[in-house]
């Protein structure tokens, strides 16, 4: 408990995230991008978890773009298509025939319209003429042909429903709707509402009484994703009876199991009546407040998605079916053409033929596979937000980082998995995107309020040992403080020191301020170098750079980057440079010298004054190093022990050479490759240049002046201003005339810096 309060602020302020997510589960705040990302979930989720099973029951009759190109363009004549409804009735003896297309025109490639036209006009003068075209007319209109092929039959036809100020009906609904207007108790929201229709020629809807609406996109998302279509709808307008008309899929799924009645189901013990589920028969199926139902689709859809049969409507009309190839089978007419407009966007791809969405909801039907958002989805989310943020405020608060990391990813497992179990066990669809969206949110500003504390305790150690300690230490000591002292140690590491040459000139021809800013800008400049590249920056010394790698932090890789380091720092004064040279400045150079050995680290100084810093045999060696850069014209010399360390670079040998204060020769290097990746490059490019200057010194230490001079000769020629090579023939020269020294070892003597 005493946690707690010492934690409550931190607690209140991870609440706040949770008090929004609530205000928008009890619809006092609406958030549209919550509802998207739900939206996202669904899909995302329905998708991984199709079937992708195919269903031999239910078969597509496709006007697809084959049959259009082989039977002609779309509308077909209505012969043609009685004689395709035939082929499906009579010879291959489908089950149940279901239209998702709509004959809303009359026929106008119908003969027997003009030949009216003549019995009235021009050919009026012909006795019996008139007689026999009425009593041809039966077998001539093309509607009244497709009328009597459907009589009789188990078929449904597809209409639509619209909404406008001024209701238009075309053609005739179904002459009884599935419920009439006063089945439900007086309310507004059991079902969609609609004041108009468009739907098949009155001698059509005579003969095939069973039909359907198509209607499809009426869900609240704004993204124009079919995920949901109604089952019920409700027609207001007074061009038809008033009522409760079923969908197609409905209508085709009744006619396949002996039209069972459909019974409404509302809500029990709801204050606010509410349409819970339809009672089919024996089965149940959950609908959500529009009457609609979640579609349940089987797979990606198309001929090629593995769901359904599909068959082309050309092949049907042109017998290329075996008899009876469709029989008891569930055959849904289609189009699949882009240019007849009926593919839509889905969960399940971007691109949905819409007489699929109707098969998949009829598959769905028949094996009881139904998907339900239930009316206490709205108390599930509230639940949910609320508990995950209670325990998220007070774990979040009471555990340190990392767990707390742990911790949330924990309860954002516990919301994900219970919601996908729920989901797929037993086919709820619950909202998810607010408790997400809490424990992210809850997760940040615990953090935030978090690094602020901490990031004030941070300031106090800065102010206590920040005069000698560096900021990276102070960042360990904040994670593990008991794991670093500021005892001195012996460790194998790396250090440089960074000098401009020349700098007494330099500043000769500048004021004071405008030395402060150039320095202030090349050290910055080199100080985020060498931080980028892990570094810690012991000291200016003038115009001097000093920093180290390999403490405080454990850095293996403590030489390679210090190397790394160097051919940054003198790219980045050459970008100087080439700014001064713009602006008629003179140009600066730099000299590096880095060395890798054991020396101590640690907090050292007087009781005034102390630092964290480096000292030994090995850091003389890296500022004796630095000294040495000029006189071989490079810019950075290394040591044989930093070259070891750092293998991926290509190296080039200077010279073996003996400085102040050391009794053994040093091997001293200059890196070539710019980058690690680059090495491999530089070594194929350099590789002969490489083998020629291995051979030069070869024979410059065994004193073979002549063959040095012979070797050195091509490499002069190549590159005449490279001051080692110059150097080199200055020494072969000279040495040309010396007798040979038994006691010569070829190194370089040096007695100052």
């Amino acid at each position: 408990m005493s946690a707690l309060r010492r934690h409550w602020a931190r607690i209140a302020v991870t609440l706040l995230p949770v008090l929004l997510a609530l205000a928008h589960a009890t619809g006092l705040w609406h958030a549209g991008m919550l509802e998207r990302l739900d939206h996202l979930i669904y899909d995302v989720r329905l998708r991984a978890t199709m079937p992708g099973t195919f269903d031999p029951r239910i078969v597509i009759v496709d006007v697809d773009d084959a049959s259009l190109a082989r039977q002609g363009q779309w509308p077909w004549p209505r012969d043609k298509v009685a004689r395709l409804a035939s082929e499906l009735l009579s010879h291959q003896q489908a089950r149940v025939v279901g239209f998702d297309v709509m004959f809303v025109e009359p026929d106008r490639s119908s003969s027997v319209d003009r030949l009216r036209e003549l019995a009235s006009g021009p050919l009026r003068g012909i006795p019996g003429f008139a007689a026999e075209v009425e009593k041809l007319a039966p077998s001539l209109d093309n509607d009244a042909v497709l009328a009597r092929t459907l009589a009789g039959q188990p078929v449904a036809l597809g209409y639509y429903f619209t909404q406008a100020e001024t209701p238009r009906a075309r053609g005739a609904l179904p002459a009884t709707p599935l419920w009439p207007a006063g089945a439900l108790p007086a309310k507004e929201g059991y079902t969609t509402h609609w004041n108009g229709f468009g739907a098949s020629l009155p001698v059509l809807a005579q003969a095939a009484p069973r039909g359907g609406f198509l209607n499809t996109l009426v869900g609240e998302s704004d993204d124009g994703v079919i995920r949901s279509v109604p089952l019920i709808a409700r027609y207001d307008g007074d061009r038809a009876q008033p009522g409760y008309y079923e969908s197609l899929a409905l209508a085709v799924y009744r006619l396949a199991n002996g039209s069972p009645p459909v019974l409404p189901a509302l809500v029990p013990g709801s204050p606010v009546a509410q349409l819970e589920s339809l009672r089919i028969g024996e089965l149940r199926v959950p609908v959500d407040r529009n009457a609609s139902v979640q579609v349940p689709f089987r797979g990606p859809g198309g001929s090629r998605g593995g769901s359904f049969r599909y068959v082309a409507a050309a092949d049907v009309l042109e017998g290329r079916l075996a008899p009876e190839e469709l029989k008891d089978k569930i055959v849904l007419v289609g189009a699949t053409a882009p240019g007849l407009q009926d593919l839509r966007a889905t969960p399940a791809a971007p691109s949905f033929a819409g007489v699929e969405v109707h098969a998949n909801i009829v598959s769905a039907l028949l094996d009881d596979r139904l998907l339900a958002v239930p009316d206490y989805a709205p108390g599930y989310e509230v639940l949910s937000v609320f508990v995950a943020g209670v325990v998220l405020a007070i774990g979040l608060s009471l555990l340190p980082a990392l767990r707390a990391v742990a911790f949330m990813l924990a309860v954002a497992a516990a919301l994900v998995g219970l919601n996908t179990w729920l989901y797929v066990a037993h086919g709820l669809v619950l909202p998810l995107a607010s408790a997400l969206a809490m424990v992210a949110l809850a997760f940040l500003l615990n953090m935030s309020w978090g690094y602020l504390v901490e990031s004030r305790a941070r300031r106090g150690l800065v102010q206590l040992f920040g005069t000698y300690v560096p900021p990276q230490l102070v960042d360990e000591m904040l994670e593990r403080p008991g794991r670093y002292s500021m005892r001195a140690e012996s460790k194998t590491m790396t250090v440089m020191f960074c000098d401009m040459r020349d700098f007494t000139r330099f500043s000769e021809q500048m004021s004071p301020a405008e030395l402060q800013a150039f320095l202030n800008t090349v050290f910055s400049r080199l100080t985020d170098v060498i931080t980028a590249h892990r570094g810690t920056v012991d000291k200016y010394m003038g115009d001097c750079v000093m920093a180290f790698w390999g403490a405080p932090l454990e850095t293996p890789e403590h030489a390679s980057l210090a190397v790394n380091a160097a051919l940054d720092m003198a790219e980045a004064v050459h970008d100087i440079n080439r700014i001064h040279r713009a602006t008629g400045r003179p140009e600066i150079s730099i000299g590096i010298g880095i060395n890798s050995g054991v020396m101590s680290v640690g907090d050292m100084g007087s009781a005034a004054r102390r630092s964290y810093t480096v000292v030994g045999d090995a850091v003389n060696l890296a500022s004796r190093l630095e000294g040495l850069s000029g006189h071989y014209g490079v810019e950075i010399v290394a040591s044989g022990a930093t070259r070891e360390l750092a293998p991926a670079y290509v190296w080039q040998e200077l010279d073996s050479v003996f400085v102040k204060g050391r009794a053994q020769a040093v091997a001293v290097f200059t890196p070539l490759a710019v980058a690690w990746d680059e090495a491999a490059v530089i070594a194929v490019r350099e590789a002969h240049r490489l083998e020629r200057w291995a051979e030069v010194l070869a024979a410059y230490r065994r004193q073979d002046w002549a063959l040095g001079r012979n070797l050195l000769d091509p490499l002069l020629v190549a590159d005449a201003k490279k001051v080692l090579y110059q150097l080199y023939a200055q020494r072969l020269a000279s040495m040309a005339l010396r007798p040979h020294d038994p006691s010569w070892d070829g190194a370089t003597r040096f007695e100052t810096k």
